[in-house]
C-alpha cells in the first residue's frame, strides 16, 4: 500500500457531512472547508503528521538560497510556506541542470481575487524567476460550475476576471500558460485526464475526497482534470511531446488530497509524482480560525479594495490581540499569534528587522493595538496599489497573450 493510500481514510473523515454539521474536536481542513479548533489557527504540524508530507527545515530554505542566488522569499523564510513533498528532488535536478516546470491553478469564486488567493502566486513568481522555468496555470471554471449554484457563462466570467488579477502579479508571458478548463483542451492533456479516471476507482474517489451518491458525476471526474496537467506530455506544445519532465506545485495545504491521488496514480502511468510546496491559510480578518473567504465580503481584503476600504475593513473587522484598555494592554502586552494585523505584516512586511521590532513592542505592552493596525494598513494597502496598478493595464489583449496555446520561452 503506498503512501498516498494510506492516509485516503483520514481525508474521508475530514470531510464528512456530519463533522461540518456538528463540529469537530480537531482542525478540518479539506479542499472545500478550513476550520481550526484553536484560535491561533490550524495546527499545522499536526497537520504534517496527518497528511504525510514532510517539514521544511533551516536546511532546505538554505540551500534553496544557494542554489537560486536569491534570498529565500519571505514566505520561505518565515515558514509560511512551511511543508513539501519531494522538494528535495526537484533541487537536485537544479544542482544537475535538469529541468522542471511549475503548475498551480486557481478556483475562480468571485469577480476579484482577495490576499488570501494571492499567496500561491506571489510565491509562484518569485520560483519562476529564481529558476527560470516555464508555468502552467489551470484555471478551474469547471469545478466552481459543478460545485456552487452557477451558470458555467458566470463562472467562465469570473475566471477571465482571475485571469488578469493573477496576471497583475508580475508574470512573463514568454514564459506562462494560463488556461480555463472550460476554453481549453487538448488531445494529450485528454488521454492523460483518461488514464488517471482509469486508474483511480469510484470507490477509492469517494474515500479520497467524502464523495456522496447524491454529488452530480462531474464532482467524481473532476480530480482528474485537476491531475493532468502535473504530468509535461499534457502540454506538447510547451514541452516539445516530453513526458519525463516533473513539475513543483506550490499551493495550500487544504489541496493536497488531490495530489495525494496524483501521486499514486503517476507511477502506474510511468510519469514523475508532482511535488509540492504548501502554504499556510492566510486568516479571515475576524481571526485565525478560519482562512479568508470570498463568500464573506468583510473575511478579506480584495485587490480591487479602496485604500478607504481597507483602512476600515482592518480597523473594524481585524481581530486583535490587545487587551481591552490602553492601561491593560501597556501592562500585560498583545498576542502576536491571534493578532491578525500581525499576521498580515508576517506576509507582507519585508523588513525582518520592523517585524521583530513590532512583535517585541507589542508583546510587552509598548505598541497599542491601535498603531499596529495603523502599520498594517499601511503595508497592505501598498500591496494591494502596486497590483491594481499592473490590473488597470491588463486588457483581453494582454490576456490573449498568456491563454493562446504556444510554444513558451525555453527548449526541450
Amino acid at each position: 500500500m503506498s503512501l498516498e493510500q494510506q492516509f485516503q481514510n483520514k481525508v474521508q473523515t475530514e470531510s464528512t457531512p456530519a463533522q461540518q454539521e456538528n463540529g469537530v474536536d480537531e482542525d478540518e481542513v479539506t479542499p472545500w472547508d478550513i476550520k481550526a479548533v484553536s484560535a491561533k489557527g490550524v495546527d499545522y504540524d499536526k497537520l504534517i503528521v496527518k497528511f504525510g508530507c514532510r517539514k521544511i527545515d533551516k536546511a532546505l530554505v538554505e540551500r534553496f538560497e544557494r542554489l537560486s542566488g536569491k534570498k529565500a522569499h519571505v514566505f520561505l523564510r518565515r515558514g509560511l510556506f512551511f511543508a513539501h513533498r519531494d522538494l528535495s528532488l526537484i533541487l537536485d535536478r537544479v544542482e544537475a541542470g535538469k529541468p522542471f516546470f511549475l503548475y498551480t491553478g486557481r478556483g475562480p469564486s468571485s469577480g476579484s481575487l482577495h490576499l488570501g488567493h494571492l499567496i500561491p502566486f506571489m510565491f509562484t513568481k518569485y520560483i519562476q524567476e529564481a529558476f527560470n522555468v516555464p508555468l502552467i496555470v489551470q484555471m478551474t471554471d469547471d469545478e466552481k460550475f459543478l460545485w456552487k449554484n452557477l451558470k458555467v457563462e458566470e463562472a467562465t466570467k469570473m475566471c477571465h476576471e482571475n485571469m488578469k488579477d493573477i496576471i497583475a502579479c508580475g508574470f512573463d508571458p514568454a514564459k506562462t500558460f494560463i488556461f480555463s478548463n472550460v476554453e481549453y483542451m487538448n488531445s494529450a492533456l485528454y488521454q492523460n485526464v483518461l488514464k488517471v479516471w482509469k486508474s483511480v476507482t469510484n470507490n477509492q474517489a469517494k474515500s479520497i475526497f467524502g464523495f456522496v451518491g447524491e454529488d452530480c458525476m462531474g464532482k467524481s471526474a473532476f480530480p482528474g482534470i485537476q491531475a493532468a496537467p502535473c504530468f509535461s506530455s499534457s502540454f506538447p506544445q510547451i514541452f516539445n511531446g516530453k513526458g519525463d519532465i516533473p513539475c513543483l506545485i506550490p499551493c495550500a495545504i487544504d489541496q493536497d488530497p488531490y495530489f495525494r491521488m496524483t501521486r499514486d496514480v503517476a507511477p502506474k502511468l510511468k510519469f514523475h509524482k508532482p511535488a509540492l510546496i504548501f502554504s499556510e491559510f492566510l486568516p479571515a480578518l475576524q481571526g485565525a480560525q478560519t482562512k479568508m473567504s470570498a463568500s464573506d465580503l468583510n473575511s478579506c481584503i480584495y485587490i480591487s479594495d479602496t485604500p478607504k476600504q481597507i483602512k476600515t475593513k482592518i480597523n473594524k473587522y481585524a481581530f486583535s490581540g490587545g487587551q481591552q484598555t490602553a492601561e491593560e494592554h501597556q501592562r500585560l502586552g498583545g498576542n502576536c499569534d491571534v493578532d491578525i494585523s500581525f499576521q498580515f505584516l508576517r506576509y507582507f512586511l519585508e523588513d525582518d528587522e520592523e517585524l521583530e521590532q513590532i512583535r517585541s513592542d507589542y508583546t510587552s505592552g509598548k505598541l497599542l493595538s491601535g498603531h499596529l493596525k495603523a502599520r498594517a494598513i499601511e503595508v497592505v494597502t501598498e500591496v494591494v496599489l502596486e497590483i491594481q496598478k499592473v490590473r488597470k493595464e491588463t486588457d483581453d489583449t494582454r490576456l490573449l497573450q498568456f491563454t493562446t496555446p504556444r510554444k513558451l520561452d525555453f527548449t526541450y
